[in-house]
């Protein structure tokens, strides 16, 4: 779908370390707490044409750590505390040792997001604190953006096309043009 006319960009946000505080496998809703000033710039990303959309690897599942309910609940309130500025959620309960074509680095989840929301993936960025966030956004054709926040300080060397400290900044850079 890449460079049709009528499709809008999208901002494929990962979301433990990215969007919400690391939480090791996090799998209770009074554990969720968003980065200051993401919902705000979310919500005015979509304000401005751009689909917001959740891209999540959940391995807990997959290792029996959590439930697909609890899983669930936590995303639950995770978009309550993001104002409900997201557009949709992808998720890959995948074990490692056994990935699916959508568990990340793997593009299924962008690739399907793409057609299921016409998204111009040219013009879209993938945004997340791993290398496997990078590398899903580049094997999916979108540009990308570390964060310094949750793990990101430990991948600065993974071939993202930016970096940023917070989301919050990085879609304010995306925001003003400056990527």
């Amino acid at each position: 779908m890449s460079g049709v006319e009528g499709v809008r960009p999208a901002l494929f946000v990962d979301r433990d370390g990215t969007l919400m505080v690391e939480v090791d496998h996090c799998h209770d809703p009074k554990d969720v707490m968003v980065y200051p000033g993401a919902a705000e710039v979310l919500a005015q990303a979509r304000s401005l044409g751009w689909a917001v959309i959740i891209i999540t690897n959940q391995s807990g599942i997959g290792r029996g750590y959590f439930t697909v309910e609890q899983f669930e609940s936590v995303q639950a309130e995770l978009i309550r505390q993001l104002n409900g500025a997201v557009d949709a959620s992808y998720m890959a309960p995948d074990h490692p040792d056994n990935p699916s074509p959508r568990r990340k680095p793997a593009p299924g989840m962008i690739l399907e997001a793409s057609t299921e929301h016409g998204i111009d993936l040219e013009r879209s960025f993938m945004i997340g604190d791993k290398d496997i966030d990078i590398e899903c956004g580049r094997n999916a054709g979108a540009r990308t953006i570390l964060v310094e926040t949750g793990y990101g300080k430990k991948n600065l060397n993974c071939g993202a096309d930016f970096i940023a400290p917070t989301v919050t900044e990085a879609v304010r850079l995306v925001l003003a043009g400056a990527l």
